[in-house]
């Protein structure tokens, strides 16, 4: 099979969506990945792409996609999307309108067959420190790290019922998800990473919130917990854009499964490679 590419936190980063779909013209993955932040960032931000779109998603991703799927003909990859912490939920409805175009695969809380391997999406992430909270839920209980906010508070784009923010868990989501699934060949799209590895370490050092020290490690319990319990052959992840840098790595072993970030805190688009029939050589490359 052609290697797969992963990216993740794009956010609405015209150049880096340029060098990735130049990159899907040259290489001809089998599949792309795209793991969440994918647009411009924050609903305030100036937008990241020519003035006169008013519409990141169709007026930018879908028609680089169709000009892509022109270039490439049978050769055009599958591509799997999810959303992330920075992008609004109301454009949900803009990324499902793509996905009936058959451009990509919406892949959030989904379970989707392919070429021989199971892919799953998840986008939602822990409580963070932002305000933002149409990607948030508890982790595995009601509690909140000091210096972040309760997904009960902040806003949202999209209206979510009240007993699911106050009761809604990242760990009983992935439950619902995997069910009983044999996941030995099962890839997961993640936004946030497990919590206390190699793809979660945040530059928090020495910073205190109501004189209580931060945690450095700031992805989920609950996908470390999963990952540990099910054992997927391959895990993205995204999120926290500086951990490779402190880390010096972007990839980490968790029991049998792979797992890769594509998270990246310079001006370059980090693209991950990788083969689903041996994920243990996977690169990632710095564009």
């Amino acid at each position: 099979m052609p290697s797969c590419f992963f990216a993740s936190d794009l956010h609405g980063r015209v150049d880096r969506y340029s060098r990735l779909f130049d990159a899907i013209r040259a290489e001809r993955p089998a599949a792309l990945f795209l793991g969440g932040d994918l647009l411009p960032f924050g609903l305030g931000a100036a937008p990241a792409f020519h003035p006169s779109h008013s519409d990141f998603v169709g007026d930018f991703l879908a028609h680089e996609l169709e000009a892509l799927r022109s270039d490439l003909g049978g050769r055009y990859p599958r591509v799997f999307v999810i959303l992330g912490n920075d992008d609004a939920r109301v454009e949900e409805e803009a990324v499902l309108e793509v996905a009936t175009r058959r451009l990509w695969d919406y892949a959030h809380n989904r379970r989707i067959d392919w070429s021989g391997f199971t892919d799953y999406g998840y986008a939602i992430v822990p409580p963070t420190p932002f305000l933002l909270k149409d990607w948030e839920r508890y982790d595995v209980s009601r509690f909140v790290d000091p210096g972040c906010v309760s997904p009960e508070e902040g806003w949202r784009t999209v209206p979510v019922p009240a007993h699911e923010l106050q009761y809604g868990t990242v760990s009983s989501d992935l439950a619902a998800l995997a069910k009983n699934d044999d996941l030995a060949r099962a890839i997961f799209l993640f936004h946030a990473p497990p919590y206390q590895s190699l793809l979660d370490r945040a530059a928090l050092d020495g910073r205190m919130a109501d004189h209580v020290p931060l945690d450095v490690h700031v992805g989920s319990i609950a996908v470390r917990r999963f990952l540990e319990a099910r054992q997927p052959l391959i895990s993205l992840h995204g999120h926290v854009h500086e951990s490779p840098r402190l880390t010096g790595s972007w990839c980490d072993r968790i029991g049998r499964t792979l797992a890769f970030s594509a998270a990246h805190d310079g001006p370059e688009l980090a693209l991950v490679r990788f083969d689903p029939d041996d994920p243990a050589s996977a690169t990632r490359e710095l564009l």
